[in-house]
């Protein structure tokens, strides 16, 4: 007696079977090249008791001028561009050129409300980080019940 495991149907497995597999062929070649290219930069975000970060890696910067955040409905977006320091000439051969260059952006939802005046942002070692204080308005607050 033969026992087979029903799988339920899924009309778009072959397609996600054929995305992992390109995924396995380009990752070696290029790296996570939907990572990379889709999303934008890689973002981290946390909160505390009284405000929101957001962590970003955008090495490359050479000016404040080349990035711009903005908070809206609470929603973070970060854009900007990142340049070349100096140009290759055309006579050189490039054998490898995996550094991203050009423009960027990323925009996430924000775990808690927060307000725009406040907010700071710093950028060191490839770092964007942004402080964001919490909006104090309409927080969750528990209320007792009076028991007669």
């Amino acid at each position: 007696m033969i026992v087979l495991a029903l799988v339920p149907y899924d009309p778009f497995r072959a397609m996600d079977l054929m995305r992992r597999d390109l995924d396995r062929f380009f990752t070696p070649l290029w790296g996570n090249f939907r990572e990379d290219f889709n999303t934008g930069p890689r973002i981290d975000v946390y909160e505390t008791d009284n405000e929101v970060v957001a962590q970003c890696e955008i090495p490359g910067i050479e000016k404040k001028e080349d990035i711009s955040i903005d908070i809206n409905d609470n929603i973070l977006s970060i854009s900007g561009v990142i340049n070349r320091a100096s140009e290759i000439k055309e006579e050189n051969r490039y054998h490898r050129s995996e550094r991203f260059f050009g423009r960027f952006q990323r925009s996430v939802t924000l775990p808690a409300r927060v307000r725009e005046e406040g907010a700071r942002a710093s950028y060191r070692n490839g770092v964007l980080e942004i402080r964001m204080p919490k909006e104090t308005r309409g927080q969750h607050r528990t209320i007792d019940v009076e028991w007669h």
